[in-house]
């Protein structure tokens, strides 16, 4: 695609958010839906983190109770 557009006869322009000026309210409205974005998908993302790292600890620490029940038997 970026290959082509070197080849278009005419200019290509940026959207009006982006070619416009960056402290307009369009573009503040943008930034903070973009920040209000970040701010409910990286929680959910460390939420999946921290309940696989929970996950990876739990069977670590089953394995080594089944170990040590086996080694007493």
């Amino acid at each position: 695609m970026p290959a082509l557009a070197l080849f278009t006869p005419v200019k290509l322009f940026a959207c009006a958010t982006c070619y416009g000026a960056s402290d307009s309210p369009m573009a503040d409205g943008m930034n903070w839906g973009i920040f209000t974005l970040l701010g409910i998908v990286v929680p959910v993302l460390v939420s999946f983190l921290c309940f696989f790292i929970y996950l990876i600890r739990k069977s670590e620490a089953l394995a080594k109770a089944a170990e040590k029940i086996s080694s007493d038997a």
